[in-house]
């Protein structure tokens, strides 16, 4: 049997002076999922600032988007901010962010 395996999930944090930039890869879903929480939702509760960086994820479900939600909240409730760089237009991730109105809900930026 051939075919391409789905790359790993990974999580590449860049921490800077007014914000963390958080970029993940691979596939985002109930079992990669907490890995991002972990990344995410400590600096938001903390009040930071922080720029997700989803271009290089080739999948991502519901459990995805519960933890960006999760995340959304927890910058709101501490004077952080979440900020979503753009995903590629054709890509099955921006039609989940499109689907679950995360795309309306966020503040999108086009580069970290």
């Amino acid at each position: 049997m051939t075919g391409s395996r789905p790359a790993p999930f990974s999580i590449a944090v860049d921490e800077q002076p007014d914000r963390a930039v958080i970029a993940a890869a691979g596939e985002l879903d109930l079992a990669t999922a907490p890995q991002l929480e972990e990344a995410l939702l400590p600096r938001l509760r903390g009040g930071g600032r922080v720029v997700l960086d989803l271009t290089a994820l080739e999948f991502m479900d519901s459990t995805g988007v519960q933890v960006i939600i999760a995340a959304h909240h927890a910058g709101q409730e501490h004077d952080g901010g979440l900020a979503l760089v753009r995903t590629p237009p054709d890509s099955a991730v921006a039609r989940v962010l499109e689907i679950s109105g995360l795309d309306t809900m966020l503040d999108i930026i086009d580069a970290p």
